[in-house]
């Protein structure tokens, strides 16, 4: 039976349906709608689904069911949908949990953490881009003023989007995200919110339903909000930084130490996490850009407003936002992920990658506290930086190559993700482009 709590919830919001929802490999929300009244069915036994019709869960047709469990926790009256409310949920398989689902795979990471004492917060910002498709079907940008060289923080560019970002910010705030500011970020149709950080599966949970909200939202004003890495490509893409700090059993911060000779409010401990993240930042890079177009956000430059803001190297520095690492004093800022990642495999990786670097006490070696868009290659071998690779086959041979992931997340879930990664290059490099009928057609 589900508590009293969770049947208040239902009676003060007149929720009339309950959405138990999951991920799939990809992170993209996949749900079924439950009256109210079977709630408890979600609880207890779970939504049922046909696994092999969702991607990345390892299930044929002639398998059994994947059942997805609420986690009560996670109610939440859904504000843009009324009379609906998303219950988070982890799935299990002949009732064990499946090793193919990324929460789950999160859920063990954080396990590992309170063992130890800690707890792992994350706070993250999502980009996303506003569009309308054309009467040709092509995507142009909602507001067709907003054409400026260098439209970051543009005033226009913000008003003129503000119905929707009003309602979609309005929806967070009554689901409880604490929203602190909302900005035109540095391509035209851009704009990123911040909201207050939280424990990390909380953090990754509202993040999927941020994801919900955004593209229903949009939809309800005739437009279209993508979390694609990178719509154009002479403008930003949409990234998605994560700030990481792990607090103790006293709620103090582990990473932050005053005393830290750098400068940068970092403890050792925060320093030897930061070891293991440029030790396993190739294989981090497929799962925090797992596309195809994620590459097209990770290259130096190409960017109308002279920075893409995206990282190439594999260093951190001190407040540098061209690193890979950036440290705000006393955490860690990991800004290689984008908007299209999977927020429970990037995190569980996080986690992964970081116990490694303090088990194995790793030293990331000094800051680079310099334009690193400006080195050239072979500046950049001399100080012996390492390149993060350059397109998703890249990245999926890093993983394959680097044995943690496999071991710590579970090879179900990591063979599962390079299989369908390597499917979406060779179908990628199969594929004949307009510029490359455009170049060769009459070249020869």
């Amino acid at each position: 039976m589900v508590s009293s709590d969770v049947k208040q919830v239902i009676e003060d919001n007149e929720v009339r349906f309950v959405l138990a929802q999951f991920v799939d490999i990809h992170g993209v929300a996949k749900t079924k709608s439950v009256p109210a009244d079977c709630v408890d069915n979600i609880v207890e036994d779970g939504a049922g689904f046909a696994g092999f019709a969702v991607w990345g869960m390892g299930i044929e047709p002639h398998g059994p069911d994947f059942m997805a469990r609420g986690d009560t926790r996670t109610l939440t009256p859904i504000p843009w949908q009324p009379g609906y409310a998303r219950m988070a949920c982890t799935g299990y398989v002949n009732d064990e949990p499946h090793p193919y689902d990324s929460r789950y795979v999160l859920q063990r990471q954080m396990a590992r953490l309170t063992e130890r004492g800690w707890t792992f917060n994350t706070g993250v910002e999502p980009e996303f881009s506003l569009f309308v498709r054309d009467c040709n079907g092509q995507l142009q940008l909602v507001d067709e003023s907003d054409d400026l060289e260098k439209p970051c923080y543009d005033y226009k560019g913000l008003s003129r989007a503000r119905h929707f970002l009003e309602d979609l910010v309005s929806s967070l705030q009554q689901i409880g995200y604490g929203v602190y500011q909302i900005d035109h970020e540095d391509a035209n149709g851009q704009f990123e919110i911040n909201y207050t950080y939280s424990e990390a599966l909380t953090s990754a949970d509202r993040f999927v339903l941020l994801r919900m909200a955004a593209g229903e939202i949009a939809n309800n004003h005739g437009m279209i909000c993508s979390f694609m890495p990178k719509p154009a490509s002479n403008r930003t893409g949409n990234g998605m930084h994560f700030h990481m700090s792990i607090t103790d059993e006293q709620g103090r911060n582990v990473f932050g130490d005053d005393s830290d000779p750098q400068g940068m409010g970092l403890s050792q401990t925060a320093y030897q996490f930061l070891g293991g993240l440029l030790e396993h930042a190739p294989a981090l890079c497929a799962f925090a850009c797992p596309t195809v177009n994620s590459y097209k956000r990770l290259v130096v430059g190409g960017s109308n407003s002279g920075s893409t803001w995206a990282p190439v190297y594999i260093t951190y520095g001190d407040n540098n936002r061209s690193a890979m690492v950036r440290v705000p004093y006393g955490r860690l800022e990991f800004r290689l992920p984008d908007a299209g990642c999977n927020p429970y495999l990037v995190t569980a990786a996080l986690i992964a990658a970081g116990l490694d670097g303090v088990d194995r006490q790793l030293d990331p070696g000094p800051a680079q506290n310099i334009n690193l868009y400006d080195l050239s290659e072979a500046e950049r071998r001399d100080t012996g930086i390492g390149l993060l690779p350059q397109n998703i086959n890249e990245a999926v041979d890093a993983l394959e190559a680097d044995g943690l992931f496999r071991d710590a997340l579970g090879k179900e879930i990591v063979d599962e993700f390079v299989r369908i990664k390597r499917d979406e290059w060779i179908e990628y490099s199969r594929h004949v482009s307009d510029w490359e009928v455009q170049n060769y057609a009459e070249f020869f």
